[in-house]
């Protein structure tokens, strides 16, 4: 799926249809709403990427989530995870503001960008191998038009794994393929991989992943990119 550029990706992207499924689920979280926001309009759309087109750094999530990122439009944004993400980033000096809370709020990502291995909400955030792997072409072609990009972040062992299968597709792949881990390092081809706990909630509230181990792994992405 070529494109000539991030923003002929983004065109795309936001209009497909692929997944009747993911369809009919973001559309109907975007009419009923939840009853915090219901005085906003949902975007309802699959979610581009966003970020610094010049990035050293791409991070991979799971998906957008159903009242955040599928609310809002911007990936990590309007929900507990993104606000522990975009914290750490700004405290790294990878983000400009400390929060992310609409598509207008002037934050601006440097040298690091934001993607999903899926771009709809699924349905109790679990897309299937079908839905993973149509989706999984705009992140082949976003791995192809970021061309600074050196190290990328796996927020999650779903993440590790589309990552992976992404990388492959661009013709690098590792045998043993590499095991998904917090902190876990792998070289494969151009790339170096790093693995990191999801900011959900079920980490956080949890004390599974903290401040400071998110941050540690920002800062050794931001040191392995220079």
């Amino acid at each position: 799926m070529p494109f000539p550029s991030l923003s002929a990706l983004e065109r795309n992207l936001v209009a497909c249809r692929a997944c009747p499924r993911l369809v009919r689920w973001r559309e109907r979280v975007a009419g009923e709403k939840r009853a915090s926001f219901r005085a906003e309009s949902y975007w309802g759309r699959p979610v581009p990427g966003f970020g610094d087109a010049a990035a050293r750094i791409l991070l991979v999530g799971l998906a957008p989530a159903a009242h955040g990122a599928n609310r809002t439009g911007r990936m990590f944004t309007g929900d507990r995870s993104g606000d522990w993400l975009y914290r750490s980033l700004h405290a790294v000096g990878l983000a400009e503001q400390p929060t992310s809370v609409a598509r207008d709020d002037g934050q601006r990502l440097r040298g690091a960008y934001l993607s999903a291995v899926v771009r709809c909400a699924p349905p109790a955030n679990k897309p299937t191998p079908a839905e993973r792997d149509r989706c999984l072409a705009y992140l082949v072609a976003e791995l192809g038009l970021l061309a600074r990009v050196r190290v990328v972040i796996a927020l999650g062992a779903f993440a590790w794994d589309g990552t992976l299968r992404a990388l492959a597709a661009r013709g690098h792949a590792n045998r043993p393929r590499p095991r998904f881990g917090h902190g876990a390092e792998a070289r494969v081809g151009s790339y170096l991989l790093i693995g990191c706990y999801h900011p959900s909630q079920q980490n956080t509230f949890t004390g599974r992943l903290s401040r400071d181990m998110l941050e540690s792994v920002l800062s050794r992405a931001r040191e392995l990119a220079a």
